[in-house]
């Protein structure tokens, strides 16, 4: 298959497509309804998301409530009470208002309380009982859930290993099948300088998750028995190299060889697809020796505002795509090749989107191909249900990605509920539209028409990074500087996260770094401008009143 979308395929999604959004239509449910209605005024009042961000961000962060119980009276002074609120809603902001903020003891407890139910189709809470729930009805549904403890890079590695035992805690936990991880939450020291220790240290943190899932099997409602799944979720770009490393370095030990695991990619990064053949090639390899495939799962990405601040900050070129349709056709360049019946025996793909033209589109790609056992489509708990049961009645697997936060991890929910709710109400987001969403609707003509757009993008997408700084081989123009070019231009700082600049500094260090043998540097201990060795020094350091008075200060 060649990077040209064939015209019949491309329609062939799109009629699927359609398909599927009115039979998604004709399972919402009547809260459902309720719901898209109350996203709809939320979009019809732009503001109101900057106040809702606000009231989360600045207002829970304390645990005194009446810091928390005056902030929000000032948010609400401020700019008043959101209007995309419901009417019952509307009531309680009076309440808080009139009596409740005199009352923080009581009212902000009953307040994160409504918060937590109102969200628990988003976030799952964590406590047992509830969980255990929820994981057994949708065992029973034959639906896989990926649980993801919600709380992203820890500070210090007491930290690092409480979030690890957790994860050993839910692999030996019956009613957990499949746990995602990020490998900045098992390991609070990564950095690229110390790539090969990085490396190393999450290998063996992974092989303990991994032994782990191998010895606690699942069982799935049709009796059937499955080793537990483990999936590494990927996160900034500075983190992509170390992540993919220490996932084939852990995968190639013998005592995994028959072990599967998978690994996230980000389309809207130019170097997934490299990345993804690498895996590939590598898997292809794996399973020629006899040894089991490996699971790719495909996102578009979700770091897009940390990457621009970073960029700007460092004045580094963005690491992903800037614009949408290159991010989509990247996407689909990689659907393509993972769909390929000799990269399908190897590597199994997680298809994660709520764009019903994307998903559409992988189907299309697998039915041509015949490889549509090496593929499930993924989705977020909560986001958009309808849509999960129209695919589920036609019979295809299904994946929900399905955050987990308890009563103290509550700021953590906080902070996704906020990162979510920026993200579906994007200008670009197929979510944004999914409110009363119809086949005949302005809103479904725009969305196939970009759809269409990014299939055509696909042949014309670079394949190489953005970011390409290398110290070992840089010139600079005798012509150069602020005085030369009558403007300030800044300098890039150097980019830790590229291999070539790593060995730059590895070069250095190599040439700075003393042997075995070598004289040890004498540095002396200088006093009022003399140099001082051997016991001057030792008596300089150790009282100073014992030196002659004429270097004393």
């Amino acid at each position: 298959m060649t990077d040209a979308v064939p015209q019949q395929m491309i329609e062939d999604a799109i009629a699927q497509a359609a398909r599927w959004q009115e039979r998604a239509n004709k399972l919402l449910t009547s809260e459902e309804k309720a719901q898209q209605e109350q996203l709809k005024r939320l979009l019809g009042h732009p503001m109101d998301k900057v106040v809702l961000a606000k009231l989360f961000d600045q207002s829970f962060r304390s645990s005194n409530a009446a810091r928390v119980a005056d902030q929000i009276e000032y948010l609400l002074k401020t700019f008043g009470t959101p209007e995309f609120f419901s009417t019952l809603e509307k009531t309680f902001v009076l309440l808080f208002r009139g009596i409740g903020r005199h009352l923080p003891g009581v009212s902000i407890p009953k307040m994160i309380e409504k918060m937590r139910e109102s969200s628990r189709r988003l976030v799952i809470p964590g406590e047992e009982e509830t969980l255990a729930a929820y994981l057994e009805k949708r065992r029973q549904q034959g639906v896989q859930v990926n649980l993801n403890h919600l709380g992203e890079a820890v500070l210090g590695e007491t930290e690092a290993a409480r979030r690890l035992d957790r994860y050993l805690q839910d692999l030996a936990n019956p009613a957990v099948e499949y746990l995602s991880i990020k490998a900045s939450t098992i390991y609070s020291q990564i950095h690229p300088l110390a790539f090969d220790h990085g490396v190393a240290v999450l290998k063996a943190r992974l092989s303990r998750l991994y032994r782990a899932a191998v010895e606690n099997s699942f069982e799935r409602a049709d009796g059937t028995r499955v080793a537990k799944f483990v999936n590494l979720d990927m996160e900034e770009y500075r983190d992509l190299a170390v992540t993919v490393e220490a996932f084939q370095q852990t995968l190639d030990q013998e005592d995994f060889k028959n072990y599967t695991a998978g690994i996230v990619l980000q389309a809207y990064l130019p170097d997934s697809h490299a990345i993804q053949r690498k895996l590939t090639r590598w898997a292809r390899a794996r399973v020629d020796a006899g040894g089991s495939p490996i699971k790719i799962r495909m996102v578009k990405g979700a770091n897009m505002e940390m990457e621009q601040i970073e960029a700007a900050l460092y004045n580094w070129p963005l690491a992903p795509f800037d614009n949408k349709p290159d991010t989509d056709a990247n996407y689909k360049r990689m659907v393509l090749y993972g769909l390929r019946p000799e990269n399908a025996r190897a590597v199994r793909l997680g298809v994660a989107s709520h764009n019903l033209f994307e998903l559409a589109f992988a189907h299309a790609a697998a039915a041509q191909n015949g490889t549509g056992e090496a593929m499930v489509f993924e989705m977020l708990e909560g986001m958009a249900d309808h849509v999960c049961r129209a695919l589920a009645s036609d019979g295809l697997p299904l994946l929900l990605y399905a955050p987990v936060a308890d009563e103290k991890e509550f700021i953590s929910a906080i902070a996704y509920l906020i990162r979510r709710m920026d993200e579906n109400t994007g200008e670009h987001n197929f979510l944004r539209h999914i409110p009363f969403l119809t086949t005949t609707s302005e809103a479904w003509r725009r969305l196939q028409e970009g759809f269409e757009a990014s299939c055509g993008r696909i042949g014309a997408l670079a394949d190489h990074p953005h970011r390409i700084q290398d110290r070992l081989d840089e010139t600079f123009p005798e012509e150069t500087g602020t005085l030369a070019l009558n403007e300030f231009r800044n300098e890039a700082d150097t980019d830790w996260s590229l291999a070539a600049n790593v060995r730059w500094a590895q070069q250095i260090r190599m040439r700075w770094k003393m042997k075995a043998g070598d004289e040890p540097l004498r540095i002396p201990v200088v006093v009022a401008g003399a140099n001082l060795e051997g016991e001057r020094a030792v008596q300089a350091v150790m009282d100073p009143n014992q030196l002659p008075q004429k270097i004393c200060v």
